[in-house]
């Protein structure tokens, strides 16, 4: 079993930053895939990013050159740091963990509105 602590979601005016964190804990030797997904009042949850171990990363089409996804394997923590934010990135973001099995956050409310 994997558990994941998210933080760092909030409200935001357009063209602000945020950063979102995730700590795993648990059996965390089996991880292979961190990542975050999203999910919009009325939407499908959709990916926004992830990394795996060898460090390759894959984003969304909409946040590229936006947001950044990194993770700092002694703390076993995924980040994503969320650059000039847009009304559209509003939604509820998701930790997501690719091990032995597949595990989520609870959720962080991200809004970006003026």
């Amino acid at each position: 079993q994997v558990q994941l602590v998210e933080s760092g979601g909030g409200l935001v005016q357009p063209g602000g930053s945020l950063r979102l964190s995730c700590a795993a804990s648990g059996s965390i030797f089996s991880i292979n895939t961190m990542g975050w997904y999203r999910q919009a009042p009325g939407k499908e949850r959709e990916l926004v990013a992830r990394i795996r171990n060898s460090g390759f990363t894959t984003y969304a089409y909409s946040v590229k050159g936006r947001f950044t996804i990194s993770r700092d394997n002694a703390k076993n923590t995924v980040y994503l740091q969320m650059n000039s934010l847009k009304p559209e990135d509003t939604a509820v973001y998701y930790c997501n963990v690719i091990g032995l099995g597949d595990y989520w956050g609870q959720g962080t409310q991200v809004t970006v509105s003026s």
